[in-house]
């Protein structure tokens, strides 16, 4: 560290100085919105008009970063998202299937973890070096990757009433907020090289986050207790996400800063998903859960049959405990876990997993272990 106490940058990973040497430009491909929209539903299943607002989101974005890298002058703003929905409704999965489209570094970070500048936890620059890792330290690829905020809505700006210890400073919530403003808005920042010792103020480098796409997630559960005109939120009798759309006036009374609304210009709500579409999550997708257990079996040699009722017992069960498409592979691997440790065993078998199989594993299931995932 210079004498001077200041962070000292890596010249070669930063990307910064006047004397930086050219580098090539990256093309990109404009995705259509169409396009973006077909892929996202192959593997996300319902959600049709968050699917299409996070296309055409996506593709606006697109549209920025190519006039920018070009150097043409444009009036197009960041269209960061903010995803609104009950929890195991996709909105993680939604946001990780647009960065494998777009083929660019994506990073999952959760809110809470984050303090006020100067205080004990991660400052918010620390979220963009977990980017740079997951990037292999490359700025490039770093300066057009994906940041999945998640738990959003538990960093909204607290009550007197819900004050704590830390007194009136609220280092969690309003102080987490308006330390992101610059993120989202788009700002060149220091960022730490070692995500591990990201307290440690040695090696920093420069980033510039004008072309990171933020998509910011929470499930606003508690939105109800919000009196505003009449009641409201997910959680309110009557009111199903989606069935009316919130208002940014109703987001700011819960806690959340309009300047931080603001920089999120692109608000979609997600439903929850119905039994129907937990069963075609189960057995649709390229990638589906019955797909990726009927093949690990296979590679014990043993082939495995998982009947339509069998499936329709664990949706109930996922349904009835309100537990969302998160949960589903956990209740899955419950049912299939004596199948799973038996199967090396069983080599050139058939095994069938009916109704009646599954109903008799779930009886053992603890919901509460699953209620978290």
């Amino acid at each position: 560290m210079p004498k001077d106490g200041s962070p000292r940058t890596i010249p070669a990973l930063a990307g910064g100085g006047a004397r930086r040497a050219p580098q090539r430009q990256e093309e990109i491909r404009i995705l259509t919105p169409r396009e973006i929209y077909q892929h996202l539903d192959r593997f996300v299943v319902g959600q049709t008009a968050a699917k299409r607002a996070v296309a055409t989101a996506a593709h606006q974005h697109l549209k920025r970063i190519e006039q920018r890298r070009l150097g043409k002058p444009t009036l197009l703003r960041k269209s960061n998202l903010m995803l609104m929905g009950p929890t195991g409704s996709g909105k993680t999965h939604l946001a990780r299937k647009l960065a494998e489209l777009l083929e660019v570094p994506f990073s999952v970070v959760d809110a809470t973890e984050y303090t006020e500048a100067g205080y004990y936890g991660k400052d918010v620059e620390v979220m963009v070096a977990e980017l740079l890792f997951k990037s292999g330290h490359s700025i490039e690829a770093t300066q057009r990757g994906i940041i999945f905020i998640d738990e959003i809505d538990k960093i909204a700006r607290r009550g007197g009433a819900a004050r704590t210890g830390a007194g009136s400073r609220d280092i969690g919530g309003e102080g987490v907020q308006q330390a992101l403003l610059k993120l989202l808005e788009g700002r060149e920042v220091f960022v730490p090289l070692n995500v591990t010792q990201h307290w440690n103020k040695h090696d920093f480098v420069q980033v510039d986050t004008a072309d990171i796409l933020f998509i910011c997630a929470g499930t606003f559960t508690d939105l109800h207790q919000v009196q505003v005109d009449k009641q409201v939120g997910f959680g309110s009798a009557g009111r199903r996400m989606g069935a009316s759309r919130l208002r940014i006036k109703e987001l700011i009374e819960y806690g959340m800063l309009a300047e931080l609304l603001g920089r999120l210009p692109v608000q979609v709500q997600l439903e929850e998903l119905t039994a129907s579409e937990l069963l075609q999550i189960l057995t649709g997708p390229p990638d589906a859960l019955a797909r990726e257990y009927q093949e690990a079996l296979l590679l014990d040699g043993v082939e495995l049959e998982l009947q339509e009722g069998g499936l329709r017992a664990i949706v109930e069960y996922a349904v009835e405990k309100k537990l969302g498409a998160r949960a589903l592979r956990s209740i899955l691997e419950e049912v299939l876990a004596d199948i799973l440790f038996d199967a090396p065993d069983q080599r050139g078998e058939k095994l069938v997993v009916d109704r009646k199989y599954a109903l008799s594993r779930l009886e053992r299931v603890d919901a509460a272990a699953l209620k978290d995932l």
